[in-house]
């Protein structure tokens, strides 16, 4: 029997299961990857497996599956990854994408890989779940364990503490150190992983990513104190995407030859990244990165100033900054020396310069992206917000996003951005 719980805080498109999610095609999964041909389930119970604004790019159910093999009876917690199927834009976006197959390639491949060379430097470090099941025809599944059960959380209510931030980066860091020494040694292993946001069909077109300087630019004409922003953010009008491409592509069309280059998780925000404390003293105890859908080969600084925005409260933007890039380069550094890297060990001062030679990813970032933060902090729907033009320009006129940008504009004049 399957039946699925209604949580009326989920998205809309993960309140009903398919049909083809049945208790059939998960007896089958579990069958092979348990190599128990006679496996049986029993039941399942099938419910959302995400809040609102924790996703777009992808459907989730959690699937509790209670079965019987030849040693007794069983249960487990899944999570079931799909694309949508219901006609509308997230379909329309997420079409003809490279997204499932990037994931399937990061954990069935390069996740398993990482681990074991991590783990023959003495480090036990888990950098992904398990992958019970997955398949690209007749439909792009992936099949997860469910951390939830491991004592595993998202972060939701909350800003995420400095000691969690840290925990998050020193994942990040692990996994761009592999890959850098991965890079150097056999670098045709991660080939396939070429298909960064710029490859989704149709992004660079969605009204989400196109109308953000306009909004952006109305802000800037309503404040008196931003009048002096106005004339750089109007200059980049017709450029300013080309400026985006050219450094998330950077690798592929114009490597530079001091870049420090690796495999970037490529969506690394708070959403995506799961703590388990401990439960006497609430200590991190782990963080696990989820959501690789966008892995691929980039500039470092990517994730970096991505997390940046993405990850980091504004609090933290203001006061915890440089504290938290030295904490993430310092264990990328410590990392690479662990595992056996050969190459020249990166520089902090080197970081620093191709940081700033990016510096136009954080305007981007901050036009493009950060009012969706704010707007998430204050439990906007983030569906509205990428169908509905009206929605997206109230989240510019926020007043928490109004005084960050404040914050950010004066410190990127005194850097010298608007040069």
């Amino acid at each position: 029997m399957t039946s699925t719980n209604e949580n009326i805080d989920a998205n809309a498109d993960e309140l009903v299961a398919p049909g083809w999610l049945s208790a059939q095609f998960l007896e089958n999964a579990l069958s092979k990857y348990e190599n128990a041909p006679e496996l049986k389930v029993v039941s399942v119970n099938l419910s959302p497996a995400s809040a609102k604004g924790d996703h777009y790019a992808s459907v989730m159910f959690r699937g509790n599956v209670a079965y019987t093999t030849q040693s007794g009876k069983h249960s487990k917690s899944l999570i079931i990854k799909t694309m949508p199927e219901a006609e509308g834009h997230k379909k329309e976006m997420l079409k003809d994408s490279h997204l499932f197959k990037t994931e399937i390639g990061m954990y069935t491949k390069v996740l398993p890989r990482f681990e074991q060379i991590l783990k023959a430097s003495g480090d036990e470090s888990r950098l992904g779940t398990l992958c019970i099941y997955h398949s690209i025809e007749p439909r792009e599944v992936i099949i997860f364990e469910d951390l939830v059960p491991q004592g595993y959380t998202v972060i939701r209510d909350r800003e995420a503490t400095v000691e969690e931030i840290k925990g998050a980066f020193t994942k990040l860091a692990k996994l761009h150190a592999v890959s850098l020494k991965t890079l150097r040694e056999t670098p045709d292993f991660l080939n396939e992983f070429q298909y960064g946001i710029c490859e989704i069909p149709n992004i660079l077109n969605d009204p989400f990513i196109t109308s953000g300087l306009t909004n952006f630019l109305e802000l800037l004409d309503s404040r008196p104190e931003f009048a002096k922003y106005r004339p750089y953010f109007r200059n980049i009008a017709n450029t300013y995407m080309n400026l985006f491409v050219d450094i998330v592509e950077e690798y592929r069309k114009n490597k530079q030859p001091n870049g420090y280059y690796v495999l970037c998780h490529g969506d690394f925000h708070l959403r995506n990244m799961m703590f388990k404390h401990n439960t006497s003293d609430q200590s991190i105890e782990d963080c696990m990165l989820i959501d690789y859908q966008i892995c691929n080969i980039c500039p470092i600084t990517i994730d970096l100033i991505y997390a940046t925005y993405m990850l980091l409260s504004p609090e933290n933007r203001q006061h915890n900054l440089e504290e938290l890039i030295e904490f993430y380069f310092s264990t990328f550094v410590q990392t690479l020396k662990q595992i056996g890297y050969k190459g020249e060990l990166p520089n902090f001062a080197e970081f620093q310069r191709q940081m700033t030679r990016h510096n136009f990813y954080d305007l981007f970032l901050i036009f493009a992206f950060l009012p969706l933060v704010h707007g998430i902090r204050a439990n906007v729907d983030i569906t509205e917000v990428l169908q509905q033009s009206d929605v997206r320009k109230k989240l510019f006129f926020q007043d928490n996003y109004v005084e960050d940008v404040k914050f950010l504009l004066a410190k990127f004049e005194k850097f010298g951005y608007f040069d």
